[in-house]
């Protein structure tokens, strides 16, 4: 333990890397999986208008238990394993993910949606080519925030058996009086986090190109809207 600075105690049996790549598993897994679960229940949501306030008032509830009270129903039927840290953050992610699709597809005009079916698109097509991209903002927004949540989240499954990636250096550096074990764990989880959140921005700014970006110059008057560009290119 007193070797070099990654070098960490054999009782985790894993490598300072071995533990920043199951830390980053045990937090992108479950983002991943609530956003596909949130996919559907969103626009359930948004075309059942009335459904929206209970499943809202289910994922909030869900967000209020504590992660050891999950852990402790989890492990008789999973085990002390990655899935019983993942399930907990998975649902985590919802409570996140649900209202910010719902809110970004609520907010595409209806004169937009009207243009698209009028241009032969059915609901599914109008979904997912209209009705998603334009809501991209506010989903991806959402998904910074499940994913830094996640991020700093995992390492509470140092708790069941070392599955807390990094958590498992900081359980370890208080066992062992080693600041610096303690130092890489924090350190560590921040900079997984901002890494993680500067791809996210990245990727809006792939997916999002109609938006302004700083010193953009504005757009000419005669130049198609972005919008009418998409459904023109949808046509296509």
């Amino acid at each position: 333990m007193s070797g070099g600075l990654f070098d960490i105690p054999s009782d985790l049996q894993n490598t300072y890397w071995g533990l920043v790549g199951l830390h980053l598993r045990e937090a992108l897994v479950p983002v991943a999986a609530g956003l596909l679960v949130a996919l559907p229940v969103a626009q359930l949501c948004v075309r059942l208008r009335w459904l929206y306030p209970p499943v809202l008032w289910v994922t909030t509830v869900l967000y209020a238990i504590p992660s050891l009270a999950f852990f402790v129903v989890l492990i008789d039927y999973t085990g002390q394993t990655e899935t019983t840290v993942m399930i907990p953050l998975g649902v985590y992610s919802l409570v996140v993910f649900v209202p910010a699709i719902v809110d970004g597809v609520r907010s595409v005009p209806q004169e937009t949606l009207d243009a698209a079916t009028a241009m032969g698109l059915g609901p599914v097509r109008r979904y997912f080519q209209v009705q998603l991209p334009i809501a991209a903002p506010a989903i991806i927004a959402g998904l910074r925030v499940a994913t830094v949540s996640s991020i700093s989240l995992v390492s509470v499954g140092m708790l069941i058996g070392n599955q807390g990636g990094l958590g498992n250096l900081l359980n370890d550096g208080m066992i062992y009086h080693q600041n610096r074990l303690i130092w890489l764990s924090v350190v560590g989880t921040a900079v997984l986090a901002i890494f993680a959140d500067a791809l996210l921005v990245l990727l809006r700014v792939l997916v999002t190109p109609w938006m302004p970006r700083g010193n953009r110059k504005p757009r000419p008057v005669d130049e198609p809207e972005p919008l009418q560009a998409v459904l023109e290119d949808t046509v296509r």
